[in-house]
């Protein structure tokens, strides 16, 4: 199995997608692959966000399956003793659906700067 990422981004933001196949890629056929999924899809996706519309493509066209989509396990790990927790994926599943706006992000944050100071 091989793995590959579509990643977006503006200067505040970034959100990726990870990708399986069982076939490998060179970067450049990805890269092909990635240039006409976005294509087919830029004036008219219905998933939420664009790299979401392109993952969706490469599925119904070449195969590939979205990692997300195929969780079968979630823990929320925390530093805190006894606090790391399972989270049922139908759970997650049900909660994205009552939520529609709804989006994790990864987001980078110089340590002066965190509202909570963890040290």
């Amino acid at each position: 199995m091989y793995f590959y990422e579509l990643s977006e981004s503006d200067d505040e933001i970034l959100a990726n997608v990870l990708l399986a196949h069982d076939s490998e890629y060179d970067e450049q056929e990805f890269l092909e692959l990635v240039l006409e999924a976005r294509e087919a899809v830029i004036k008219s996706f219905e998933e939420p966000s664009l790299i979401e519309g392109i993952a969706a493509e490469l599925e119904r066209k070449h195969g590939f399956t979205h990692i997300e989509s195929s969780l079968r396990a979630a823990v929320r790990v925390s530093g805190e003793e006894g606090e790391t927790t399972i989270t049922a994926v139908d759970e997650r599943q049900a909660v994205h659906a009552e939520e529609d706006d709804f989006r994790s992000m990864l987001v980078e944050v110089e340590s002066e700067d965190r509202p909570y100071r963890d040290n």
